[in-house]
């Protein structure tokens, strides 16, 4: 299964980087959650403790009750909060059944002590994404 996860990973650009093993680290923290369509996975502003990675489905992404985003195969949600352990951002809802990788914060706040690679990765998509949703408010 660890196998698996790491394809699943590698086609995600926040760790489209790693190298085999690093994969293979975040694999082995990464469990696969299948859920029905509707399903809240994520609160905003409360303090939840995980990060996921959409493998299949579709995932809608509300901030204050407005539709801002609709996630697919290999989109991720949950960084800021996994990041900073702060509240979430935003709400987050299945639209159809979906398969998804989930990591725990505190498993991924291991790794990232651990593997200065990873957390290198990380960073640099992030600030992609954050660089992204900027230069969108501008236009």
């Amino acid at each position: 299964m660890v196998d698996d996860k790491v394809e699943l990973l590698r086609q995600v650009p926040l760790f489209a980087t790693l190298e085999p093993p690093e994969l293979s680290a975040v694999a082995q923290i990464a469990n696969v959650v299948d859920v029905p369509a509707g399903t809240v996975l994520t609160h905003e502003g409360r303090h939840e403790g995980y990060f996921f990675v959409v493998v299949m489905g579709s995932v809608r992404i509300d901030r204050a009750g407005v539709t801002v985003n609709t996630l697919g195969g290999g989109d991720f949600l949950g960084e800021i909060a996994l990041l900073d352990g702060g509240p979430r951002t935003a709400t987050a809802t299945a639209v159809s059944d979906s398969r998804l990788l989930q990591v725990k914060n505190e498993q991924f706040d291991e790794l990232l002590a651990t593997t200065p690679s990873v957390r290198a990765a990380i960073m640099t998509e992030v600030g992609r994404r954050l660089r992204r949703i900027d230069e969108e408010a501008v236009h």
